[in-house]
């Protein structure tokens, strides 16, 4: 038995954030996502992919014969299982908003969050699609091209970079995997499984959108309990790109109500702290842990290392060159010494160090960079001797 190829993707923010796969529309890329990725990946770990025959995904990478949209979902999910989510957030554009309502509905499990942006529970007629296919079959992708404007975006939009790459993007896409799409879109329709749907909900519509216009994200809205639904002004189809603000910032607001529990801030410290000050650090602080010190490891593994070192605001050598100074400020050399040696490990030369402790002695006290030198010159001489 041969196995289809994998869908192109790709993947950004922290490692240790929350994941989030994001689906684009049909004759897009994942470059749909660009102005959202952003803000997005400061929070969560996000994967976004192409439609099969669009952007980088192969066509054979939808099953052959009749497409549906459960071949689809399928898809992401042995995406999420490639990266080991047994659980992920979803955000969706048209097409890729009807595989997230099929996950949701079909696979309760699998869905934390879900956002639907400018789709439907049930699009055209089956013969609309169909006719679709036959036409993109026939004379490739170019026919549909005229059209997007005033559909996807406005007509001054689609002269913007931004819209001429999105056109480009449809140009490139192979007609058989756009047309495949076409034929999942035929055949689907979730209206009646939508009252089922149990993860947090928002529903993002253009107010302008010819193609899914506002009544059927409200038809959505309605049908899923507590479901909240956002109409943007002068957009259409494509909303992210044509009004990026206020959808980012609704997906923001949205998502960021996905608290990561105890379990996994722990997981996530834990990780970083190793990779900070090394495993040879924490073993030891692991080893020396008593029902008295219990909770104070655990404090500080989740808050400090879970939460504050595990934030992409800043970069690991801003944030050692951050830790230096306090340290040398209120004099805490022990503390000094061991983060003087995560220092280099997160990229600092001993130079930089240098300059470090040098500017502290301006802003610190010429006696706590005294005392910060001497201790810098000992970790250094300790390891120069290991190695």
């Amino acid at each position: 038995m041969t196995h289809a190829p994998e869908l192109h993707t790709t993947l950004d923010g922290p490692t240790t954030a929350p994941p989030l796969i994001l689906g684009p529309s049909i004759g897009t890329s994942l470059a749909v996502w660009e102005p959202q990725l952003p803000a997005l990946a400061r929070t969560h770990r996000v994967l976004r992919w192409d439609l099969p025959g669009h952007g980088g995904s192969p066509t054979e990478a939808l099953t052959r014969g009749s497409a549906t949209i459960a071949d689809l979902a399928t898809l992401v999910l042995n995406l999420a299982d490639a990266n080991n989510w047994p659980r992920f957030a979803y955000a969706g554009i048209s097409i890729g908003g009807a595989v997230g309502l099929h996950l949701a509905t079909h696979h309760p499990d699998r869905i934390t969050s879900l956002a639907v942006i400018c789709s439907s529970a049930h699009f055209a007629e089956p013969p609309v699609w169909r006719d679709r296919a036959k036409l993109v079959r026939e004379q490739g992708t170019e026919a549909m091209v005229a059209s997007r404007p005033g559909l996807w975006f406005s007509h001054a939009f689609a002269e913007t970079p931004r819209g001429r790459a999105l056109l480009q993007d449809l140009r490139d896409t192979d007609p058989a995997g756009y047309a495949a799409c076409c034929d999942a879109l035929a055949d689907y329709d979730v209206r009646t499984a939508l009252p089922t749907i149990t993860a947090p909900t928002l529903i993002i519509a253009g107010r302008d959108d010819p193609a899914t216009p506002p009544p059927h994200a409200r038809e959505i809205a309605d049908a899923i309990e507590g479901a909240s639904l956002v109409e943007v002004a002068h957009a259409a189809h494509l909303a992210g790109v044509e009004r990026p603000e206020e959808v980012t910032s609704a997906l923001v607001t949205h998502f960021a109500r996905e608290k990561a529990d105890d379990a996994s801030r722990h997981a996530a410290g834990m990780a970083v702290r190793r990779a900070v000050l090394g495993d040879a650090h924490v073993d030891r602080a692991v080893a020396r842990t008593t029902p008295f010190t219990a909770r104070f490891q655990d404090f500080i593994t989740r808050y400090a290392w879970g939460e504050i070192w595990t934030g992409d605001g800043l970069d690991r050598r801003m944030r050692s060159a951050i830790t230096l100074t306090a340290l040398i400020a209120h004099g805490h050399d022990t503390e000094l010494a061991m983060h003087i040696r995560s220092a280099l490990t997160n990229g600092l030369t001993r130079d930089e160090i240098g300059e470090v402790l040098l500017q502290s002695a301006i802003y610190c006290g010429v006696p706590a960079a005294n005392s910060a030198f001497t201790t810098a010159q000992r970790v250094f001489e300790d390891l120069d001797n290991e190695s």
